[in-house]
């Protein structure tokens, strides 16, 4: 299945069904009186998170999504049938946004979660509706409200525990084949991986999520090399992995390049948890890898992990660090939502104290 993480789409709910204009007639039954029935209410666009997806792909194909209209009202007090909701079923982590591509609508971030976007319109009144005690064969109905129409932006932002990120060609994708099931393609070149990729890994009977995030280039953050849109995916993620490439022959430059660009897209992104790890040892020698980590631990001010992605060297150590800040993470996210309904309850009885 291919990746997608952005669409833009064309929404229109349904109009209201017209009222009736009917009057009754059985015999015997000289004055009958009015029994036109209300129209039916249009069907209304909603967006839903699901659980099983992680793609946008079905708004490749398909980008106008229009709800049918409601049912005419009809004789003896009938009112026209509601017209089925048309549901737009998107993978957790999606963002809608107006048509400026900016405005954020909803950010879809738990299965279950739903949002209406165009209401359908409602049904117009029938006769019966205008009948009083001085009019009593009124003539009058009313057509369906229209329904409303609007084009959207859907924009996916993967929900990973962890983020991987580095410069193109620093092992990334090795690494996430190693210690999960994914199967991304692995290549000898930069610019291998073109999407994000997501795998499980599993700790000490423990399991996260990490993504596998393209690799960046300088001028990322201003959307050079598709760079906002791989950034976004990093937004989520609670700790960031830090690959470098222990071959290349200045280390301190790829991080450099990586911080930057983190900190130019947004600061919140730059004050995350991150671990920096320098990849693929086993083609250094003991005093390259020590000179490096040195070099790499007085730049960023941080304790600098070394691995072998293609060996396995230090590979398992490392999964336990960072399903202890994943572990950490969770707790405390935990108790600050305690912590608000908390708060929230304590206002709801004070609001309700005499």
């Amino acid at each position: 299945m291919k990746f997608l993480d952005q669409a833009k789409i064309y929404l229109k709910s349904g109009n209201g069904g017209p009222g009736s204009l009917s009057f009754r007639r059985e015999k015997y039954i000289e004055f009958g009186g009015p029994d036109g029935g209300n129209g039916g209410r249009g069907g209304s666009v909603i967006v839903e998170c699901v659980d099983g997806l992680n793609t946008l792909i079905d708004y490749r194909y398909q980008q106008h999504f229009k709800a049918k209209n409601g049912g005419h009202g009809m004789g003896r007090d009938r009112t026209g049938a509601a017209a089925p909701d048309v549901i737009l079923k998107v993978p957790v982590g999606t963002q809608v946004l107006e048509e400026d591509n900016e405005t954020l609508i909803c950010d879809m971030t738990e299965v279950g979660q739903s949002r209406v976007l165009c209401t359908g319109g409602d049904g117009g009144r029938g006769n019966a509706a205008f009948k009083t005690s001085t009019n009593r064969a009124p003539r009058k109905f009313e057509p369906g409200w229209p329904g409303e129409e609007r084009w959207i932006w859907l924009r996916l932002k993967l929900i990973a525990d962890v983020g991987l990120v580095g410069l193109p060609n620093a092992g990334k994708s090795t690494f996430l084949s190693v210690t999960s099931r994914a199967k991304p393609k692995i290549a000898d070149y930069p610019f291998t991986t073109l999407v994000p990729q997501l795998g499980v890994v599993g700790a000490g009977g423990k399991e996260f999520v990490l993504a596998d995030i393209p690799g960046l280039i300088e001028g990322a953050s201003e959307g050079v090399g598709l760079g906002h849109r791989f950034l976004g995916h990093v937004e989520r993620c609670r700790v960031l992995l830090h690959l470098i490439d222990g071959t290349a022959e200045d280390v301190i430059e790829p991080y450099k390049t990586i911080r930057n660009e983190l900190a130019a897209y947004d600061d919140n992104l730059a004050k995350k948890d991150e671990i920096i790890v320098l990849n693929k040892i086993d083609a250094l020698l003991d005093e390259e890898i020590e000179e490096k980590v040195a070099a790499l631990e007085k730049v960023s001010g941080k304790k600098v992990l070394t691995i072998s992605a293609a060996t396995g060297d230090n590979v398992e150590s490392l999964l336990f660090e960072l399903l202890d800040i994943v572990q950490k993470s969770k707790a405390e996210e935990k108790a600050e939502l305690v912590q608000q309904e908390r708060q929230d309850a304590g206002e709801e009885e004070e609001k309700w104290q005499p």
